[in-house]
């Protein structure tokens, strides 16, 4: 933590799902109601394919670390629900017909399960003049919802999303591009994220500062190569950014004047 506390950042670019949310609640549970929808419209054995295609370990409940699901958007998942349901038999037009039926997004409310206090731990970061930037493969309406659901929109410079129509991740262009930094050196940008291609994203752009967390789908072993430090969550940061008090020493007049005073009189 001592590079952090070293680092005078200009500005924070925080990942969004396995960084700021749990990425198991919103992805795997979603995943299993994909490939249900898709059954009970087509009566075929959907969720073992749909599991293996986007990357989800049900057996573990967890989204695996090089699975479609940690950096793939939206659009292009909805392709892969239809690539799979034609591997299991189906026509084109059944497929398409399935996918227009069963498709539908995560809410990213009610499945939004936050990592830390979102609201304290931004709010102290932007009392520190630092500007918050989001970049996720999530799409633009499903993040700028999660973040007016946690409080946050105010404190929010700038975000890209899948939905951008600029390169993703591990790509640099969604730091570059970030209109809000534009006059910002990446070398004082601190990029966080759970995955190797959040971590790339960062090195490829030349970010000052790359921090890996364990809170997602990334392992100790894939992303200590690509970070400058890991930390469990972003909940670690809490103390780094909090604004201490100033406290004046008290002048010697005061001091001496309240010495000898017992401070609790029950027992004078």
């Amino acid at each position: 933590m001592n590079l952090l506390k070293n680092f005078h950042a200009e500005a924070i670019i925080f990942d969004k799902d396995g960084t700021l949310i749990d990425f198991d609640a919103m992805w795997g549970g979603w995943t299993l109601q994909l490939a249900e929808r898709v059954e009970t419209s087509a009566k075929i054995n959907m969720r073992e394919a749909l599991c293996e295609c986007y990357g989800y370990d049900r057996a573990r409940r967890k989204i695996l670390p090089d699975g479609k699901l940690t950096c793939t958007p939206m659009w292009r998942l909805r392709e892969l629900l239809a690539e799979t349901a034609r591997s299991l038999g189906c026509s084109n037009a059944e497929a398409e017909s399935l996918v227009e039926q069963a498709w539908f997004v995560p809410d990213p409310v009610t499945l939004a399960k936050p990592l830390t206090d979102i609201r304290a731990l931004f709010g102290n970061i932007h009392q520190r003049g630092i500007q918050i930037a989001i970049a996720t493969t999530d799409d633009r309406g499903a993040t700028q919802a999660m973040l007016q659901a946690f409080g946050v929109t105010d404190l929010v410079a700038s975000m890209v999303c899948a939905d951008d129509g600029i390169p993703a991740k591990p790509a640099p262009d969604m730091v570059t591009a970030l209109p809000k930094f534009s006059s910002t050196e990446p070398s004082k940008v601190i990029v966080i994220g759970d995955t190797v291609a959040d971590l790339q994203m960062a090195r490829s752009a030349g970010a000052g500062l790359v921090i890996g967390v364990l809170s997602g789908v990334g392992s100790l072993a894939n992303l200590t190569p690509l970070a400058d430090f890991l930390m469990d969550t972003v909940d670690t940061l809490q103390d780094s950014f909090v604004t201490r008090k100033h406290v004046e020493p008290l002048s010697p007049d005061t001091a001496e004047s309240l010495a000898g005073l017992n401070p609790d009189p029950a027992y004078g």
